[in-house]
């Protein structure tokens, strides 16, 4: 559920034209492409159809339950695209524009950013990896165990992908940590990788040492309160806060895995 108040969803729609059920100059078709291509939602789903079928509505049912992360970047490209429409500039638009940025920008504010990772999933032509993405996406505010376990299956999911394009695809099943140390060494990752003579080389040593603890971190939380294993009865769940730790740590690592990947296989 996104945090959005009634000044933010009353500036929203006086921007957006929302009166009458609309949204702007978009039909059915192209609304629900729209929304696809800047969030990756089906705005037509049952999903969003419990008050109404009209656009209006379903962007109102879309406010209230995705979270705040999915509503701010949606909103900032309802506002771009609404500049495109060059309709006649006024400084009540402008005014407008500029408040519902940001609100955006306070929605998307301490929440990690899947964009790079995004670019990977799109390059690697994985559909699998890109629905992990956008698990986490959905879930890091409603449903934090989720995020934390999609999290601790997306580093799986990178150094398995990263492996096997290497030729050194996985036999049985390694846990996170086995997994993490596989391709770590196989990227040349390891502090006995750098030479003693290098600039900072402790620094260095230490930063690559610690990228080998965050998937073994990953699945001790994932054990203890994420998704996948059955719990006590009074088992206390987490907070949006760690749920954002995790898949930011998440991001961090398999992003530079991937990138560390691209750039140095042969």
């Amino acid at each position: 559920m996104s945090s959005l108040n009634m000044a933010d969803r009353h500036n929203l729609e006086k921007l957006l034209g929302m009166e009458g059920g609309y949204v702007l100059n978009f039909s059915d078709s192209t609304f629900g492409q729209f929304l696809f291509e800047a969030v990756g939602v089906d705005i037509h789903s049952a999903r969003y159809t419990p008050d109404g079928t009209s656009k209006a509505r379903k962007l109102r049912t879309f406010w209230k339950l995705e979270s705040d992360y999915l509503v701010g970047r949606l909103i900032l490209a309802l506002v771009d695209y609404s500049v495109s429409l060059n309709s006649e500039p006024t400084p009540e638009k402008d005014t407008l524009r500029e408040r519902c940025r940001q609100t955006a920008a306070r929605l998307l504010a301490g929440s990690p950013s899947l964009e790079p990772l995004k670019a990977h999933a799109k390059a690697l032509d994985s559909n699998y990896l890109a629905e992990q993405i956008r698990r986490m996406e959905a879930s890091v505010e409603t449903d934090p165990g989720l995020a934390i376990g999609t999290a601790k299956e997306l580093i799986e999911t990178c150094c398995k992908t990263i492996l096997a394009e290497r030729g050194k695809p996985v036999t049985g099943t390694p846990d996170v940590p086995m997994l993490t140390k596989e391709t770590l060494k196989e990227l040349k990752l390891v502090p006995d990788g750098v030479p003693d003579s290098a600039r900072g080389s402790d620094v260095v040593k230490r930063l690559l040492s610690n990228l080998g603890t965050i998937g073994n971190g990953l699945a001790e939380l994932r054990g203890l309160y994420g998704t996948g294993h059955g719990k006590d009865g009074k088992t206390q769940g987490v907070k949006p806060r760690h749920a954002k730790l995790a898949v930011g740590a998440a991001a961090t690592l398999t992003t530079f895995l991937f990138e560390t990947h691209l750039e140095t296989k042969s």
